[in-house]
């Protein structure tokens, strides 16, 4: 099966620049192809997963990625998606970011004898002439156009600074150093990317007069269009200090029965036969795809072990062992107990809900437990008589815990 085809079967293609000639192009020889990821956490998030994950397919076929960190972009900022200006960093603080992505992409793709490439477009943007960027580049873009695109479109109305809209020129850019540098003729991102990435494209045809490849990828929506990746404490990270593979596999665990089988085909190398067999189960047997989903998206990110202490621990609260030692913790001592000891407070300092507005809400509506006892009053509090050896187990909901432990 040609890879587009199965990329296609799979459920990523959103939009594609001269599909057929990318599909000539992809069956004449290896090509070289780039998805760039701007470092502003020391930590992807499960946004980015999917392009991620489109690259290890490509590199399967045959073809060679690019892993292009964006130490130069990152301090402009891409606009695209937000209502508001990207905070600034320092040149530290990026480069701190920039060594904590590359090592989480070598999970992901081989990059042993030049299988796969990772570059920092830092290298080339921090130290260019303005001027004559300006006069190479900028030269070649209409505004007129560029404020038709999307990504600063949403912005107009907000207020869009001129120094992100040097974004999509120094984006484009990378793109034509990528292509002299390496050969490379496809950019692969995020159907937010769309803008950016046509402009890129066309950069190389104007400039070099070569054929150059434009795919994006859905975004992780739900079925009814919901975008996906938040939890109670905010981004789904792939990084396990930021949310543990105990929070990660739960994520999973519990998405909609409607969109199982499409996370399968997306998140899994699982063959497509046993994504559809597996998303066509009737009934509660759905929950085993859940669970299958849930492990292999888990074990890509963190490994089989962790990813079985994961699914066992939440056997275990499923089964009433609410002792288990994966489920997430949170350390209270006696002194912040008997400065405040609302059951409120400590849903909201441990994660479970979002503010302690939120947690008074939950509680009033009888969505939280303590050892199993469900709790209606709002002003319940909790001593440290009350957490054994083992701690002691919140609940939000069927699908929330958190064990408080003694320090």
């Amino acid at each position: 099966m040609h890879v587009l085809d199965m990329l296609k079967e799979r459920g990523f293609i959103a939009q594609v620049t001269f599909e057929d000639d990318l599909y000539k192009a992809l069956e004449r020889e290896p090509m070289t192809f780039y998805v760039g990821f701007d470092p502003t956490a020391d930590s992807l998030h499960v946004g980015h997963y999917i392009p991620i994950m489109a690259m290890a397919h490509l590199q399967r076929a045959g073809h060679r990625p690019i892993a292009l960190c964006g130490g130069g972009t990152a301090m402009i900022g891409d606009p695209s998606g937000k209502s508001d200006m990207r905070k600034m960093m320092s040149r530290e603080t990026i480069g701190g970011n920039v060594c904590g992505i590359q090592k989480q992409l070598s999970r992901f793709l081989d990059f042993s004898d030049g299988k796969a490439i990772m570059v920092n477009n830092g290298d080339w943007l921090l130290n260019l002439n303005y001027v004559d960027f300006l006069r190479e580049i900028g030269a070649l873009f209409s505004v007129n156009r560029m404020l038709t695109a999307e990504c600063y479109k949403r912005r107009m109305e907000t207020g869009l600074t001129f120094l992100e809209f040097n974004y999509m020129l120094m984006q484009s850019y990378d793109f034509l150093q990528l292509f002299k540098n390496y050969g490379c003729r496809l950019q692969v991102g995020g159907d937010d990317q769309w803008s950016n990435m046509l402009s890129g494209a066309d950069l190389i045809r104007r400039k070099e007069h070569e054929d150059a490849f434009a795919l994006t990828c859905k975004l992780i929506m739900t079925h009814d269009g919901k975008k996906m990746g938040k939890t109670e404490k905010g981004a789904l990270w792939l990084d396990a200090a930021r949310t543990t593979p105990f929070e990660f596999y739960q994520y999973w665990r519990n998405v909609g029965d409607q969109d199982v089988e499409r996370f399968l085909g997306l998140l899994t190398f699982l063959p497509m036969d046993e994504v559809r067999r597996l998303g066509a189960l009737p009934g509660e047997q759905i929950n085993e795809a859940k669970r299958v989903l849930a492990f292999e998206v888990t074990k890509m990110i963190h490994g089989e072990a962790e990813a079985q202490k994961a699914a066992d621990a939440a056997l275990a609260l499923f089964a009433g062992g609410a002792a288990s030692q994966d489920v997430p913790t949170w350390e209270v001592n006696a002194a912040m107990l008997s400065e405040d000891n609302r059951l409120t407070t400590l849903l909201a300092s441990c994660g479970l809900c979002t503010s302690r507005g939120d947690a008074r809400k939950m509680v009033q509506q009888g969505a939280v437990l303590v050892a199993d006892e469900k709790v209606t009053d709002v002003e319940c509090r909790i001593d440290a008589s009350q957490i054994g050896p083992d701690g002691l187990m919140l609940r939000k909901g069927k699908k929330n815990y958190c064990r408080l432990i003694l320090k």
